[in-house]
Formats: C-alpha cells, sequence, structure tokens
C-alpha cells in the first residue's frame, strides 16, 4: 500500500498539548473543548499523548530557560506537515511573566508559531477558531503551498494615567 501525503490528511487532525509555564487557565479552557459543551472530538479532533502522532502542536504558557529545550524536542518529533498553535497571552508574548529574569517570552522565541490564540485565558469559542485555522493551514502545508509563520503579537502595556494636581478651592 501507498502512503502519501493526501491520505495522511484524509483523516481528521490530532493535536497534542504542552504546557510550558502556565497557571493551568488555558489548559483548562483546552479541555473544556473536549467536554460534551463544545465536543471537538465530534468533527474528529482528538487529542493525542505522542507528538509522532499530532499533526498540531498546542502550547500554553510562557517560554523560560529550563523548558525550551524539551518544547524544541517535541517540535522535532512532530511529522511533517505540522502547525504550531500559541494559546494565551502568556504563550504569545510571555504575558505577566515577560521581563522576568528566567523567561525568554512566548513560543515563537524557541519555535516557529502558525497560530496565535489571544486571551489571558482564551474561551473555548476562540480556542476552536485558532484550530480551524491551524486545519487550514495544515492543509495548505499538505498541498505544498509555501506559508508564513503568524506574525508576532506584541505585548501592549497600558500606561498609568498622570498624576493630577490636588483641586484647591
Amino acid at each position: 500500500m501507498a502512503f502519501s501525503i493526501h491520505s495522511m490528511l484524509a483523516k481528521s487532525p490530532w493535536f497534542v498539548h504542552y504546557n510550558c509555564n502556565s497557571c493551568n487557565g488555558c489548559d483548562i479552557e483546552l479541555l473544556a473543548c473536549l467536554t460534551p459543551l463544545y465536543d471537538l472530538e465530534r468533527f474528529g479532533v482528538l487529542h493525542v499523548g505522542n507528538p509522532k502522532h499530532a499533526d498540531i502542536l498546542i502550547v500554553t504558557g510562557s517560554v523560560n530557560h529550563r523548558n525550551a529545550r524539551v518544547l524544541k524536542n517535541i517540535y522535532a518529533q512532530l511529522p511533517a506537515p505540522h502547525v504550531v498553535v500559541a494559546l494565551g497571552v502568556c504563550g504569545s508574548s510571555g504575558g505577566v511573566f515577560a521581563g522576568a529574569y528566567n523567561i525568554l517570552g512566548g513560543v515563537d522565541k524557541v519555535i516557529p508559531v502558525d497560530v496565535f490564540v489571544p486571551g489571558c485565558p482564551p474561551r473555548p469559542e476562540a480556542i476552536i477558531d485558532g484550530l480551524v485555522r491551524a486545519v487550514g493551514i495544515l492543509r495548505d502545508k499538505s498541498a505544498g503551498a509555501a506559508t508564513v509563520p503568524a506574525a508576532t503579537p506584541t505585548l501592549t502595556v497600558t500606561p498609568s494615567p498622570a498624576p493630577q494636581e490636588p483641586h484647591v478651592a
């Protein structure tokens, strides 16, 4: 039996999840997508435990010096073509931990990211939307189309209001 890339995508996409360094908020919302309310599995999307079986890598949390090596190792085990999804603000930019001495930043500082899903934590609807975009990119990659990694989101810090002079009557 001959193997082709098209026969591989005849099946539904499978994803593997890696928690880099998160507070578990994104992880809980990702698991909510698998419950009967949202039920991603009815569309054939399966959560697998081995990166060698996955088409999509979903990463939560900011990357630190210790888990960067593990993230690279998991990424190297994904069969081609594959898609990387950075989940939440920490996975996108480092979030509230950005600038800490042990934080490298978002997932894109270590591996290329195809889809960023915003939120702290992102709602299940946003996660599902991100997975739909990831499946589209996966199909483009399997067809041989050139794809570009997603643009890196910027971390926006709201400036504190300027101090005002006390009102003297």
